[in-house]
């Protein structure tokens, strides 16, 4: 029998190890901006084209790469990091995997150029698909520029499964803010399109934060610092009122290193305990330092998930840390049982002698005494009046006329208005109301064949989403002005995203004076919509597309009909009178879908007068 075991050709391994290194254009610009780094450089500029399925280039001006160097690159498992494998667990450093260059390489256009200082002229190679086409002396300035063309060009299935150029851009600029947040000391610049997204000059670690997420993130941070034998944290928490609906920005650094950990995640919610809306996330940039004995970063493929070797007392260190920050900063209320500051002399009399209040007595005085006392001092006796002054509170009523008997049918008396009884007669009944609520959550309707049990916030999502839908799509609304613009301040990633859906919000009736680059101002709002609820409907909307993402495939209106819906709807507790309720009823009836919500979920349920007598056997 023939031999069926055989060794893969280096192209067909290398486009499998990519199936692992590279999911998308983010995974690419992740893996070329943590070589830049490590190469020492000071300031890095990555530009995009297409989101990044046409061009990733990343361009450093780091030590660069010999023309040996800059061929073995592309070689499977070569680095420069590791000469043994207990160099695993010794690791500073962060592109040390083996096949990146070369996966990368196995399914793109890749042009490498590289310089070093000591060197007249630098390296340039083009490789398609694993296949070197060229390598020639070039001029270029000290440094590394990397372009990867064409992603996915010779693996047509794994580009399809692409998604559109707004969500794939979201998560390149998701693996950028990782990469320039934990290392604030170095520049970074980013273009997508030939127009530039971000410039992060060199700085620390608060300014980078307020570079990336706008000028009003500077308000929101409150300081986390501890340092132990096991731990060193260090970084900010957002404060309490101004946790968001996703969670979008919380950032763990280990030594340098983006990762996701929902162990740690929870010491921070532990410690935030009670201090946050439902629904609601703290945000947090928090850079942990520990042992790189203690930690084994090689469990996932993209590295982002680390395996410590003592998680309880991390978490324990984490917990106390920031609620001990949340404490200082007078954020969280705390006791405080040395010093009251209430109790503090004031300045101005820290040398005077303390005085001791003179308190006068007199003995003599009687407040039922009748006559005046005349003496020495100033005090008075009261005297009582007579019983007889009542008569002089009815003096004059009989001036206006001569009759003794006064007309009772001119006089007015004030009452409280008059309540109905809670049993009714028969004339109330025929005009008593057709529909109840019960605990301020479901209505409850009379119908021919039984009863109807209608969920509140479910019936209201599906009138306002039917009706958001229309104006949006017929491209009609109505809008109501405000006496004063509303100013709402968001991350450059947010104001993004509003814009990709400015001309669906137009059509719904928000009107947008000023879009800046962290900052929009609205000048009107959809009449069902308050301007007090104004963020609260544009946070609940951008939590939406970052988490569902829609692409070309799925409706952008339809997603925004369901969020505005989601956030405007009647929340399950408020109480309806019963025109409200019986508004609410005949609107869901007239629904072309009054069955189920916009998230396909029953809006109503029926109960037979069978099934009640069923009940009672």
């Amino acid at each position: 029998m023939a031999d069926i075991i055989q060794l893969l050709p280096d192209h067909v391994a290398n486009q499998i190890a990519a199936g692992e290194v590279v999911q998308r254009p983010a995974s690419v610009v992740k893996e070329l901006l943590e070589n830049a780094i490590d190469a020492q450089a000071t300031t890095i500029k990555l530009l995009i084209k297409d989101a990044g399925k046409t061009l990733v280039q990343v361009i450093d001006d780091g030590v660069g790469m010999s023309v040996t160097d800059a061929r073995l690159s592309f070689e499977r498992h070569a680095t420069s990091k590791i000469r043994s494998a207990e160099d695993l667990f010794q690791l500073h450093t962060k592109g040390f995997r083996g096949e990146a260059l070369a996966s990368i390489a196995a399914i793109a256009h890749v042009e490498l150029k590289s310089k070093q200082e000591a060197d007249d002229v630098g390296t340039e190679i083009v490789i398609e698909g694993s296949e070197v086409k060229s390598q020639e002396v070039v001029v270029t300035p000290k440094g590394t520029s990397i372009a990867v063309k064409n992603l996915f060009f010779n693996i047509p299935a794994r580009r399809n499964f692409l998604k559109s150029n707004p969500v794939e851009l979201r998560h390149v600029i998701d693996e950028f803010h990782r990469v320039a947040l934990a290392h604030p000391n170095i520049a970074f610049v980013m273009y997508h399109n030939g127009s530039e997204v971000f410039n992060l000059p060199e700085s620390n670690y608060r300014q980078r934060i307020v570079n990336i997420f706008g000028n009003k993130t500077n308000e929101k941070l409150v300081p986390v610092t501890e340092e132990t034998e096991v731990l060193k944290v260090s970084g900010f928490v957002g404060k309490p009122e101004f946790a968001k609906k996703t969670r979008g920005e919380q950032f763990f650094f280990v030594n340098n290193r983006f990762i996701k950990s929902a162990y740690l995640n929870h010491a921070i919610n532990s410690a935030f305990e009670g201090l946050l809306k439902d629904g609601t996330h703290a945000s947090y940039f928090l850079n942990l330092e520990v042992d790189p004995q203690s930690i084994d970063i090689n469990i996932h493929p993209t590295k982002t998930e680390i395996k410590f070797d003592d998680e309880q007392t991390l978490y324990a260190i984490l917990r106390a840390s920031v609620k001990h920050s949340l404490g200082q900063f007078s954020i969280a209320p705390v006791l405080d049982f040395e010093r009251d500051s209430n109790l503090d002399t004031p300045y101005n009399y820290k040398d005077k002698e303390a005085q001791f209040p003179k308190v006068e007595v007199d003995a003599t005085f009687n407040p039922f005494q009748e006559e005046k006392v005349s003496g020495k001092g100033t005090r008075t006796a009261f005297r009582k009046e007579p019983a007889a002054s009542w008569e002089s509170l009815y003096v004059g009523l009989e001036s206006k006329g001569t009759h003794s008997h006064q007309d009772f049918s001119e006089m007015q008396f004030e009452s409280d208005h008059q309540t109905e009884s809670i049993f009714e007669d028969s004339k109330q009944t025929e005009t008593s109301q057709s529909t109840y609520q019960v605990h301020n959550k479901y209505i409850v309707s009379n119908i021919k064949s039984g009863m109807l049990l209608i969920d509140q916030y479910r019936a209201h999502q599906r009138v306002l989403y039917e009706d958001l839908l229309k104006h949006i799509t017929i491209k009609e609304s109505v809008s109501q002005q405000l006496l004063f613009p509303v100013e709402l301040f968001f991350s450059s990633d947010e104001i993004s995203i509003l814009q990709n859906v400015q001309e669906d919000l137009e059509h719904t009736g928000f009107v947008f004076s000023h879009f800046g680059k962290d900052s929009i101002e609205i000048t009107g709002v959809p009449i069902n919509v308050p301007a007090s609820e104004v963020s609260v409907v544009l946070e609940q909307l951008i939590a939406d597309i970052q988490n569902e993402i829609p692409d070309s495939h799925f409706s952008a209106s339809d997603m925004l009909a369901k969020s505005m819906a989601k956030s405007l709807a009647i929340k399950t507790g408020q109480s309806l009178t019963a025109v409200e309720q019986e508004h609410l009823v005949n609107s869901l009836f007239g629904c072309k879908e009054p069955n189920v919500s916009p998230t396909n979920k029953p809006t109503f349920i029926t109960l037979t007068v069978d099934e009640l007598d069923k009940k009672f056997l």
